[in-house]
């Protein structure tokens, strides 16, 4: 069989993997014309273009769909879609805002957002792990940092559904989803406008008050971070907590082991076994040459950070589910200049969801029947995942 592969393939969103070892193996510099792409999907290649900003492009975006693909990326990505000296600029100025002491801030009000949710979902012992808590867990957090009121978080809860993937659809932004960030954009525009007079001790106020001399941020750049956090911030989240949720299910030792007290362990495995986020993309800014194939320069790159965690080159038994695994070299939160900003905050809830949940719940098991998967070209997760437990 011919070897093929497309981050569009519903066969690949089923299961990505057989399809990365035979890349890794067979092509590690791969070429899908149809496509119109070039996928690394080797630990040392991909780790090198993460590091490697100048040959290594951001500036057309993170995914390939012709609404997110070129220029305007930046619209949707913020300054995780610039390059030097744009991207220097504007993460720096946010650096000054998003900071670790206000993270760490945080985790208090984390908590009792997660008791909250999760008490009633314990109590009836089954329920929808994504659509009833995963989902809804981040986006309170989300609108807890920013600074948005209570009284329009059901609101903002409601377009940030439409805009996240559902099984049924392909991978294409919907109407609705374009719809909703439109919406998006014109209440965080409002809510800026709003903070500009009324300072408050929230993310939105600082991102108002970061100077760097002279230099702020403009309210439309305000803006397209808020619009950043919706993906990286609740999305990605959201798909990260299913997935080490569905990895505990498939392996009952380590599930075990984990809920007894393991979650630092089970959250770094599992990123690392099934990462929300598949896929990084660049453009190649110069010609170049990797295991005697040329590539292009202008060529769309696809760095395959869901296939570099599973290098037998790098881990031991890659596809295997191991808690006592050394998993320092693993790429979840890119690497070099891209590193992703909100790591601490993003590893901060997943602790504090874990922990909430395994101080009830001695065992659990999900219907694999009724689970549903995402379709995306670049993220990888549940749209449903039917969920019993076990109380303690």
């Amino acid at each position: 069989m011919p070897l093929q592969y497309s981050p569009y393939d519903f066969d690949v969103h089923a299961d990505p993997y057989p399809y990365y070892a035979r890349l890794r193996a067979q092509a590690p510099v791969f070429r899908n014309e149809a496509d119109d792409f070039w996928a690394l999907s080797r630990h040392a290649d991909v780790l090198a273009a993460l590091r490697d900003s100048d040959r290594f492009s951001s500036a057309n975006g993170l995914r390939m769909e012709p609404a997110f693909w070129g220029p305007q990326a930046e619209q949707f990505f913020s300054f995780v879609a610039m390059d030097p000296p744009k991207h220097t600029r504007l993460r720096g100025l946010v650096v000054r805002a998003f900071t670790q002491h206000r993270v760490q801030a945080l985790e208090p009000r984390l908590r009792t957002i997660a008791k909250e949710l999760l008490a009633p979902l314990i109590e009836r012992g089954e329920f929808d792990l994504i659509a009833e808590f995963a989902g809804p867990y981040p986006t309170e957090v989300i609108s807890e940092l920013v600074g948005v009121p209570e009284s329009d978080r059901a609101k903002l809860r409601e377009l940030g559904a439409q805009i996240m993937y559902t099984e049924e659809e392909s991978t294409d932004l919907r109407p609705e989803a374009v719809q909703a960030i439109g919406a998006l954009v014109g209440y965080y525009t409002e809510l800026t406008i709003e903070r500009a007079r009324d300072r408050r001790d929230d993310l939105l106020s600082a991102l108002l008050d970061a100077a760097d001399g002279d230099d702020r941020l403009t309210p439309e750049e305000i803006v397209g971070v808020l619009i950043l956090l919706v993906g990286a911030g609740i999305e990605t989240t959201m798909l990260t907590l299913g997935n080490i949720w569905h990895a505990g299910a498939e392996h009952p030792d380590q599930r075990r082991a984990a809920l007894g007290g393991r979650i630092d362990d089970w959250i770094a495995e599992s990123m690392r076994y099934d990462p929300a986020t598949q896929s990084q993309l660049r453009t190649a800014t110069t010609e170049f040459e990797l295991h005697g194939v040329t590539v292009p320069a202008g060529a769309r790159m696809l760095l395959l950070t869901g296939a570099a965690n599973r290098d037998p080159e790098v881990f031991d038994d890659p596809d295997g589910f191991d808690l006592d695994r050394d998993t320092g070299a693993a790429l979840i939160f890119g690497s070099g200049r891209h590193h992703c900003l909100g790591s601490n905050l993003g590893l901060l809830e997943l602790r504090v969801a874990l922990q909430e949940i395994a101080s009830t719940v001695a065992d659990y098991e999900i219907d694999d029947e009724r689970a549903a998967r995402i379709h995306s070209s670049n993220n990888r997760g549940f749209a449903h995942l039917p969920t019993s437990v076990t109380r303690r």
